[in-house]
């Protein structure tokens, strides 16, 4: 958010999250007051656009959709719901699909969308330990399906993986046909869980141990300038791993630093080369890997 001061979001109660839209032109919060507030960023200055309100509770996360659907957006909160919001003319946001009241029966506390080869299709994580897909339809309607299994105690976190192979985009070595159906989920069963689709429809195929704890948060990089698949996460045990994925199946674990207090957040540059970590301090810090395979910190 280069270029953005602070400035007062004008919400009355914590402020839980805060997303640019892709073109970094809008930003969308949300809050403990109930509420998603739309900002437009230009250069210094911000404007407030909307409140959106529908929320019963606290405001967990928003996510812009690809502006290939127009402008979307979707927010996630403790009442169980998530809604989808679409803006029509003159800045005028509508809800364009609320969850139903049994899709979860607790928080939801995580939302991603795909990436946009793969269509409109958003992934949603829950404290009831569930993932649910919502998708829309060709006819104007929204499907929802619920993974298989999930966590089980309760599920933080969830993130897609890139449509495309990594290297598919440099290589000519043989790539599966069409993009890739894959997300990872972590959870307070200390699991990071990694999930792929196929014509049988889905599985949760690797877990990834390591944590002692509660998995808060986790990001699959982007496979723009990386060899293999990337997956981020960070625990309530104060740890933060990095897992690639091995050519002969598996995943490889490094652990990039015990922060010694709990990792809220990990998420990736557009590369996938720089990872940031934010922790229980208060503290946002940058790693990267070195040429010897160590995470190193970026000294700022």
């Amino acid at each position: 958010m280069a270029g953005v001061s602070n400035f007062e979001s004008g919400h009355t109660d914590m402020v839980h999250d805060a997303q640019l839209d892709y073109y970094g032109r809008r930003l969308a919060t949300c809050s403990s007051d109930r509420t998603v507030k739309v900002f437009d960023i230009v250069g210094d200055h911000h404007t407030h656009l909307a409140d959106l309100r529908g929320h019963e509770g606290p405001v967990w996360q928003v996510c812009w959709g690809h502006p290939k659907y127009g402008s979307i957006l979707a927010s996630c909160s403790f009442d169980h719901r998530v809604i989808i919001w679409k803006e029509g003319q003159g800045n005028q946001w509508q809800q364009a699909y609320i969850t139903p009241g049994n899709l979860h029966t607790a928080s939801v506390n995580s939302i991603c969308w795909a990436p946009y080869e793969l269509g409109l299709i958003l992934a949603c994580a829950s404290s009831d330990g569930s993932v649910s897909l919502l998708e829309y339809k060709a006819d104007g309607t929204w499907e929802t399906t619920k993974l298989p299994g999930g966590h089980s105690v309760g599920c933080t976190a969830v993130s897609w993986a890139p449509a495309h192979a990594p290297g598919s985009l440099v290589t000519s070595k043989q790539q599966p046909a069409g993009p890739v159906k894959r997300l990872v989920t972590s959870g307070c069963d200390n699991l990071v869980k990694v999930w792929t689709h196929s014509d049988l429809g889905w599985r949760d195929g690797d877990s990834l141990p390591g944590h002692s704890d509660w998995v808060r948060d986790v990001a699959w990089a982007p496979s723009l300038g990386l060899p293999k698949n990337t997956i981020a996460s960070a625990g309530q045990d104060g740890q933060v791993f990095v897992y690639g994925e091995l050519p002969s199946g598996g995943w490889d674990k490094r652990l990039v630093h015990d922060f010694k207090v709990p990792v809220w957040r990990v998420s990736w540059s557009t590369t996938g080369s720089i990872l940031a970590v934010s922790d229980g301090s208060n503290a946002v810090t940058l790693w990267k890997e070195s040429m010897d395979g160590v995470w190193q910190q970026i000294t700022q």
